[in-house]
């Protein structure tokens, strides 16, 4: 199909995004009973039930994306004595508002997941609750579930704790400008010089996040930078895609974030509760794994071990930090997709094999993804010596299912940027460009170029190719309404 200049990018992508999300058995769109509950709601929830802790009085900050605006945790600090350091990290009360069974639930139930495509936010919950009620936004007195957790000199913890509380966000940060900040290379973000201690408790906050990162790492977990092709709009125009990387402000909350869903995980098992957890296990494609590592000189033993692939990966950034983020995508490929289980109570599952922990429950962003309500609500119940509100069974449906509505979900936001990729390349049929392969299998090759950051087929030209070849790749063909983008392989 040939676009006109009136045709605008955004509303094509959007028309795209939605009818992605049907094929693939999600809604856009609320149902009207669920809309109808909505309009009954008429305030956040400040209120629950049993005691909540007041600390609204802490210097309480987010830190998110620069447009986000579905809030789902706060963090602070603070400094105990022999060097450790209190960390608590706020978690919105969603099921405060979002009960089981309701209109809202089945929704959220269903697509799992708010679906972030590069035209259109699809959220899990309407925005008058996942923006405003059920958001921890600045200077709102909002209801959530803390979890509390030590940090010994050495990066291991003291102790942990959960409770319920009534928090306040004393400063809205994004992550870009905030670790500029941190860098030294940018001014300090708006807001910051408005709450008192708020720099040095940011201070606090990445010293503690780098000890969690930092023995991890001892144990295994892998060291990867990724880079993500973020839109740019210039109104309703697509401009370009342009790299998003990893910074220190994401760092810290990345580890803040692992830690709290492990001490989730732990508190239900002490408590004899199943528990929804996030398991990625050990890879099967060990061998190509093994065979990049040997291209550039290293060697890898013969049964999947995270400490050696940890220290390959190390060795390999300091080497060619540019050509890092290549491969660390090839690794992720060949490491598989993770996967929801359910944990009975003295049981065990696989944990997750690139963070290099063994207790992993989504727990941390309840506005966004379906399993952390799931989560939300056991930890409720058990912090209350309530029954269990899933029984076993209905636990491993929602496991199952789960896994498969986040697939769905990734499917279509990977095909909304390959559209959009598709508009911006249109007009560059026959040029060149450098490019590495991501995906080898039956169902085809993939390859990613490293300018503009998008990913298409390798239409001819494929044989003998595997994960993590780097090539040469001529443009075919563009296909915007199908995300599709075809190469061949460019002469030798």
């Amino acid at each position: 199909m040939k676009y006109t200049d009136d045709q605008k990018h955004r509303a094509i992508l959007q028309r795209i995004a939605r009818r992605a999300m049907l094929e693939r058995g999600l809604s856009p769109d609320f149902p009207r009973p669920a809309l109808a509950e909505l309009a009954a709601i008429r305030g956040p929830a400040v209120r629950g039930e049993g005691a909540a802790r007041d600390l609204r009085s802490l210097p309480w900050c987010s830190i998110d994306n620069d447009d986000s605006r579905d809030l789902d945790q706060l963090t602070v600090a603070e400094a105990m004595p022999g060097g450790a350091i209190k960390v608590l990290v706020a978690i919105a009360d969603v099921d405060a508002l979002v009960r089981k069974f309701s209109a809202l639930d089945e929704h959220a139930r269903q697509n799992t997941t708010s679906v972030y495509t590069v035209a259109e936010m699809f959220p899990m919950l309407p925005a008058k609750l996942s923006t405003d009620f059920t958001s921890l936004n600045y200077a709102a007195d909002r209801l959530a579930v803390v979890v509390e957790l030590v940090v010994a000199e050495d990066g291991s913890l003291k102790n942990s704790d959960l409770y319920r509380a009534v928090v306040s966000n004393k400063a809205k940060l994004a992550y870009n400008s905030l670790a500029a900040w941190l860098e030294g290379s940018g001014p300090a973000p708006q807001g910051l010089g408005a709450v008192s201690g708020l720099d040095g408790n940011l201070r606090l906050q990445e010293r503690a996040a780098r000890l969690l990162k930092s023995l991890r790492h001892e144990h295994g977990a892998l060291e990867l930078e990724t880079i993500e092709a973020r839109p740019v709009f210039d109104g309703d125009e697509l401009k370009e895609l342009r790299a998003d990387s990893r910074n220190g402000a994401k760092d810290i909350i990345e580890d803040f974030m692992i830690a709290a869903n492990g001490v989730s995980a732990r508190y239900l098992a002490a408590k004899g509760f199943p528990s929804l957890r996030r398991v990625v296990r050990a890879p099967k494609r060990w061998d190509r794994l093994r065979e990049l590592a040997a291209e550039q000189g290293a060697a890898l033993p013969a049964e999947p071990d995270p400490k050696a692939l940890e220290r390959f990966l190390v060795t390999a950034k300091a080497a060619d930090p540019a050509r890092f983020p290549d491969l660390s995508l090839s690794v992720i490929k060949l490491l598989g997709p993770g996967e929801y289980a359910v944990q009975l109570p003295g049981e065990t599952v696989a944990g997750h094999f690139g963070l290099a922990v063994k207790d992993y429950a989504h727990s941390t962003a309840p506005n966004r993804r379906y399993p952390d309500l799931i989560t939300q609500r056991l930890l409720k119940a058990a912090m209350a010596g309530r029954l269990l509100p899933y029984a076993n069974e209905e636990l491993a449906e929602l496991a199952k299912h789960c896994t498969e509505e986040e697939d769905a979900a990734k499917k279509v936001e990977r095909q909304v940027i390959k559209s959009a990729a598709a508009l911006l390349l249109g007009s560059r049929i026959g040029e060149e460009f450098d490019a590495f392969v991501t995906g080898a299998g039956p169902k085809g090759t993939w390859v990613r170029l490293l300018r503009p950051p998008v990913e298409g087929r390798l239409a001819s030209g494929f044989e003998g190719l595997d994960v993590g070849r780097r090539l040469r790749v001529r443009l075919l063909s563009t296909d915007v309404e199908r995300g599709y983008i075809d190469f061949r392989r460019a002469e030798q």
